[in-house]
């Protein structure tokens, strides 16, 4: 018993300093978040991206959208993609053995003839069932292909796609009219640009019109209210912050632009993964720093794509389950390059940091909601203890979820209004009771199932975009 009490004690100390290590990491990475956003504001008053609309050196870019499953919204989102604000473009839509009516959506509603288009295969994939097009539509090309996942869909994408960038995008976003323009900029400013990714923001509520955001309306659901806020918290604090350093592990998979080349030579997209998204960057930061070549990978936070957040909790728990899984996958497959400081700032900071807060995080936080209350429960826990450790984590929550709410509306492309943004706030408060909580033993699943999960890829349910 005196052993089993040195270990509760011991791990209650461990617990509470993990969470002030954490709680402080969050805490830097907002601060930086703070100023870079202030400082490209500033930049962009005088260098806007609609300079480069006209430019004889903005390079055409390829839209794959890989669709699984997806009547409600494909029909609407192919009209948006289509006209989109970007001189030159192609839309090239791949139906991954779609089991509901997506595939007859699409030729029916485009009027798409069956083609027999030359493709170079430079990554292998699943066979191809059929290519269609229609004159009518000149930029839009549509493949029915056999089942191979999202991953296998994006490399037959890149192996029909004619342009030199491709734009990852999913088929239940969004993406602003704009939105790839303010990306594509980017290839130009600085020609070392393998990949851009945008700020991904939770539809829910908001309408959206012809492909343009019109105005941001509180969604109904509390559950669609906490996501917004780790939206902001994820995508501002997080991504803006390891930006400033070159080393995002993750663009994401909703809304990306990758230079097709350097894709190609690094081998495309890993199919034995659900977390395709993270795979591809870190392979690209491996591959780019064995070749010694110089590179960066940026987020832009003012290039905006809408998705829908999970409406219900089975949804949201199988959403963040394979989130977790496809975590674990990528940092088990390239575990050689931690703490390696031949991957420079990839290899001494953001990987070192997802192996330890985003990964054992899950369980150290997991475990410590059942070992913390039971030790006190059996008296091996002081109440001074208990509520002590209680107010910091929560104190701290709350104060990086309001974090995420200020960032919001320090951004060049603001949402929402202040009152909105007040409206908000209590829920960046309440998320701390009970959702966290949920979150955290989704993601402790995702863990615990990893080897029966790690090929599923599990579809969530989507409503129609408000019109």
């Amino acid at each position: 018993m005196g052993i089993l009490r040195s270990i509760v004690f011991y791990f209650n100390i461990f617990c509470m300093l993990y969470t002030l290590a954490l709680s402080f990491v969050y805490i830097i990475q907002i601060v930086i978040s703070y100023f870079v956003i202030r400082q490209n504001n500033e930049k962009k008053i005088a260098k806007d991206h609609k300079h480069y609309i006209n430019s004889d050196n903005l390079l055409p870019i390829s839209i794959i959208v890989p669709a699984f499953n997806e009547e409600e919204n494909i029909i609407e989102n192919i009209y948006w993609m289509l006209n989109i604000e970007y001189p030159e473009h192609e839309v090239i839509i791949i139906n991954d053995g779609s089991t509901d009516n997506t595939h007859s959506k699409i030729v029916a509603g485009y009027k798409l003839k069956q083609i027999n288009p030359p493709i170079k295969i430079s990554l292998k994939t699943k066979q191809i069932r059929a290519v269609y097009f229609n004159p009518q539509y000149p930029n839009l090309i549509y493949v029915d292909k056999e089942p191979g996942g999202k991953s296998d869909a994006l490399n037959t994408g890149i192996n029909i796609s004619k342009y030199p960038l491709f734009v990852c995008l999913d088929a239940d976003s969004m993406i602003e009219r704009d939105a790839i323009l303010k990306i594509s900029t980017e290839f130009l400013k600085d020609t070392k640009t393998v990949v851009a990714g945008g700020f991904v923001r939770i539809a829910n509520g908001s309408v959206i019109e012809n492909g343009k955001w019109k105005r941001f309306k509180m969604p109904n659901l509390t559950i669609e209210r906490f996501q917004i806020i780790e939206y902001f918290r994820a995508f501002l604090s997080g991504r803006v912050s390891w930006n400033s350093t070159n080393s995002l592990l993750i663009v994401s998979g909703a809304f990306g632009v990758f230079n097709k080349s350097i894709v190609i030579e690094a081998g495309g997209y890993k199919t034995d993964t659900i977390g395709e998204d993270m795979e591809i960057i870190v392979t690209l930061h491996q591959y780019l720093r064995n070749k010694k070549r110089k590179y960066t990978i940026k987020f832009i936070e003012d290039a905006v794509c809408w998705t829908q957040g999970p409406m219900s909790v089975h949804d949201i728990r199988t959403q963040r389950r394979r989130w977790q899984i496809g975590l674990m996958d990528s940092l088990l497959h390239h575990k050689s390059m931690v703490l390696n400081p031949k991957y420079g700032s990839v290899g001494l900071l953001s990987l070192p940091y997802a192996w330890i807060f985003e990964f054992f995080g899950a369980l150290v936080e997991g475990f410590g909601y059942f070992v913390i209350p039971l030790a006190f429960l059996f008296n091996e826990l002081s109440l001074f203890f208990f509520l002590l450790y209680l107010a910091v984590s929560t104190l701290l929550g709350i104060l990086i979820s309001l974090g995420g709410l200020i960032l919001e509306q320090n951004t060049n492309r603001g949402a929402m209004t202040v009152k909105q943004c007040m409206q908000l706030t209590p829920y960046a408060m309440l998320e701390n009771f009970g959702y966290r909580q949920f979150i955290t033993l989704c993601r402790v699943e995702g863990i615990l199932r990893y080897h029966g999960l790690k090929s599923t890829w599990s579809k969530v349910k989507r409503e129609p975009f408000n019109q």
